[in-house]
């Protein structure tokens, strides 16, 4: 009952796949002469337009950063002030309360 059953091996033959490549042409043609692929160049087709989506993007990405950037130290300012006046209204309590008690 609480012996564990494992299924029980295939009993057919593996064959192993075979991939025979297939052979390059002998000369490329003369006609068009082939720029090889260089940068971007090969990813993406030299257009005005794909230059301007490309600088709008990375400018969009710059903003986004410097936002998230701003409002980090924003909170860090915020967090600070409110430090501050806590400690400022601590020290007035603790000295007035230490006035309290010299004078009993």
């Amino acid at each position: 009952m609480f012996k564990p059953q494992y299924p029980r091996p295939d009993t057919h033959a593996y064959s192993p796949a075979t991939i025979r490549p297939t052979p390059a042409p002998a000369e490329p043609s003369a006609s068009v002469p082939v720029r090889p692929p260089t940068g971007l160049g090969s990813l993406v087709q030299n257009s005005p337009g794909t230059a301007l989506a490309l600088a709008a993007g990375g400018i969009a990405g710059v903003l986004a950063l410097a936002s998230v950037a701003v409002s980090l130290l924003l909170a860090v300012a915020v967090t600070a002030v409110a430090l501050s006046i806590s400690g400022v209204v601590l020290l007035f309590l603790v000295r007035a309360l230490r006035q309290e008690f010299k004078g009993r």
